[in-house]
């Protein structure tokens, strides 16, 4: 797609952004035909994300490895693996073939909601096709393990950089289940390139799904692969039947340890108080309905990681996650107590109860200790 090409599209979406109508419900879309996406991963988040685009009269496409999935949402317009209560709009499709790149060549948009450890992966099978013509949009969160990198830096590295810095990156707080059913839901996209933010947020607004542009990538990447990891910490403590004080104080702490985080590799610190930090953060580490706080949570009460994870029924990436903080936070020289707790409980053998001990035995010093916002290059 040209430059006159990109001018158009944000013209004809500008169209989609006007002001609902007095009869319009807030479950009702604005819709606009011009847009074909490609969503990458059926899962949970991937399959609300491609129902609300096809609901608002987008061509859309799943796809999913899984041919079971493939076939329900062709046939039954159903994920007969996610959220198989939900009746999807009748429109989306679904594919299992990507190798061959023809769905991928067919799309304006293409969404990329991969679990970060296959990210790299995926990217790879991806970038013959890809151009910069394509409008991308990063779904994902966390922090690759071996490597230590935001989703943005795979990105890059792997797509270049003319490619990879016009990508996109949607985060904030949006449970799946209900932004399926059109409840009211706030998220953030950031971008390094202005044009191509503000076009990820023409192509999902609506009435019930406000989209706000920023160009923080860094901040908003770090604050949503963080808050998994206070999550874990946060559902532990309610596992272990502390109140509402515990949970107030390891929310409020763990947001001083993303501030500190993204802040030393050159986030804005305002982006920590809006949708993509603590917003994202409240939601999952306040709700049963968030797998990483559903899994601090069992481990609060005492079963065993393996079991939690066997019986799950999705991915918690707060605990692979973890695993990268925990080094990326000492390779940076970044203070990390809540994440290294958590990081003891997973992987240190360590019981959530003397990893509570050892947190609230800590000296004390100044609240904003080791915040260093001269770090930040905003």
């Amino acid at each position: 797609m040209s430059s006159d090409q990109d001018q158009r599209m944000g013209a004809r979406h500008s169209l989609h952004r006007q002001p609902a109508s007095e009869n319009q419900t807030i479950s009702t879309p604005i819709a606009f035909n011009d847009t074909s996406v490609l969503v990458l991963g059926g899962g949970n988040f991937g399959t609300c994300l491609a129902d609300h685009l096809a609901a608002m009269g987008n061509e859309v496409t799943i796809y999913a490895r899984d041919q079971k999935v493939v076939d329900g949402i062709n046939n039954d317009h159903h994920n007969v693996k996610y959220m198989k209560d939900v009746v999807l709009t009748d429109t989306l499709k679904a594919t299992s073939q990507l190798e061959d790149g023809a769905a991928i060549q067919a799309a304006t948009v293409i969404i990329f909601s991969i679990p970060t450890q296959h990210l790299r992966d995926i990217l790879a099978k991806t970038k013959p096709f890809v151009t910069k013509s394509h409008l991308t949009i990063f779904v994902n969160k966390g922090i690759e393990i071996h490597s230590g990198k935001l989703p943005c830096d795979i990105v890059e590295e792997v797509w270049g950089k003319e490619i990879g810095e016009c990508a996109t990156y949607l985060s904030g707080p949006s449970f799946a289940m209900e932004v399926v059913k059109r409840q009211p839901t706030c998220v953030s996209v950031a971008s390094r390139v202005k044009e191509r933010a503000l076009r990820a947020q023409a192509v999902f607004h609506a009435p019930h799904f406000r989209v706000y542009d920023c160009d923080d990538v860094i901040g908003v990447e770090v604050a949503g692969a963080l808050k998994n990891v206070i999550a874990l910490a946060a559902g532990a403590c309610a596992g272990l039947g502390f109140q509402q004080n515990a949970r107030a104080a390891i929310i409020t702490r763990g947001l001083a340890e993303i501030m500190r985080v993204g802040v030393k590799l050159g986030a804005d610190p305002l982006t920590f108080s809006g949708l993509a930090g603590v917003g994202d953060l409240f939601l999952t580490a306040q709700s049963e309905k968030s797998r990483n706080y559903t899994v601090g949570f069992r481990l609060g009460r005492g079963e065993k990681l393996d079991y939690v994870l066997e019986t799950l029924g999705s991915v918690a990436e707060g605990v692979e996650t973890t695993k990268a903080a925990y080094e990326l936070c000492h390779k940076i020289g970044v203070e990390s107590p809540v994440c290294d707790a958590v990081y003891s409980v997973l992987f240190g053998g360590v019981d959530v109860k003397e990893a509570v001990k050892t947190l609230m035995s800590r000296d004390p010093h100044a609240e904003f200790h080791g915040l260093d916002l001269g770090a930040s290059k905003k």
